[in-house]
C-alpha cells in the first residue's frame, strides 16, 4: 500500500470530543461577548422648548376706588308736614376706615321764610346698586334748634359751626351763640366733641 506524500496529522482527524469543545469554547465567546456589549443607550431629554413669548405685558391698572353716595331719594328722618326737605350743603369722606367714603349732608324743611332748624345726616351707599342712599346716623338733630355757618369734612371728621340762641327771647332770625364741634367714629358710634371747651377745661 502506498503511504500517502504528506503524513497524516492526527490532530486533524475530526472527533466527536473535539467538535464538543469547540462548541464549548464557541458558546463562551459568544456569552462573554454579549456581556462586553454596551448597555442600550439611553435616551436623552428632549430640550424643553422655550415658552413662547406671549408678548407685552398687560399693565396692571388698580380698581377705581367707591365714590361717595348723592342724596337724591335718600328719606331723611326729618318731619316737615306738607314742605319738601331741602339739602343746604354736603360733604363727603371717608368717616369709618373702610376706604368707603360716606357722605354727610345739612338738611332743612323748605320753611319758605325764617331759618329753620337744621340737621346734619350720615348717608352710605345702598346695598342694591340702583338702590337710593341710606342714611345711618344723625349727627344734628332738628329739635336742637341749630343753625350751621361753616361745615366740612377733613380727615375722617366732620367740622361745623353751629348757631344758636342764647334765650327763647332772640329771634329765630338771628342767632347769637355759636360754637365749633366735631364729629368722630370711635368704632360704635359717632362723638361729638367741643374743641373750644376741651381747651378750657
Amino acid at each position: 500500500m502506498q503511504h500517502p506524500a504528506v503524513p497524516e496529522l492526527a490532530h486533524t482527524r475530526a472527533r466527536p470530543l473535539h467538535w464538543v469543545a469547540t462548541a464549548a469554547a464557541v458558546s463562551a465567546v459568544v456569552a462573554l461577548t454579549g456581556l462586553l456589549q454596551p448597555g442600550p443607550a439611553t435616551a436623552q431629554p428632549a430640550a424643553q422648548a422655550a415658552p413662547a413669548d406671549p408678548g407685552p405685558a398687560k399693565e396692571h391698572r388698580p380698581a377705581p376706588p367707591p365714590e361717595a353716595p348723592g342724596t337724591e331719594g335718600a328719606e331723611f328722618p326729618l318731619d316737615c308736614g306738607s314742605a319738601d326737605a331741602v339739602v343746604q350743603d354736603e360733604a363727603e369722606g371717608d368717616l369709618d376706615g373702610d376706604h368707603a367714603p360716606e357722605t354727610v349732608a345739612v338738611v332743612h324743611c323748605d320753611a319758605g321764610s325764617g331759618t329753620p332748624p337744621r340737621a346734619v345726616y350720615v348717608l352710605t351707599a345702598s346695598q342694591d346698586p340702583k338702590g337710593p342712599p341710606r342714611v345711618v346716623a344723625t349727627l344734628l338733630d332738628p329739635l336742637e334748634q341749630r343753625g350751621i355757618e361753616s361745615f366740612a369734612v377733613r380727615d375722617g371728621v366732620v367740622r361745623a359751626t353751629l348757631l344758636g340762641y342764647s334765650s327763647v327771647d332772640i329771634p329765630r332770625c338771628c342767632p347769637d351763640t355759636q360754637e365749633d364741634v366735631t364729629w368722630h367714629w370711635s368704632g360704635k358710634a359717632f362723638l361729638r366733641s367741643d374743641p373750644a371747651r376741651s381747651a378750657g377745661a
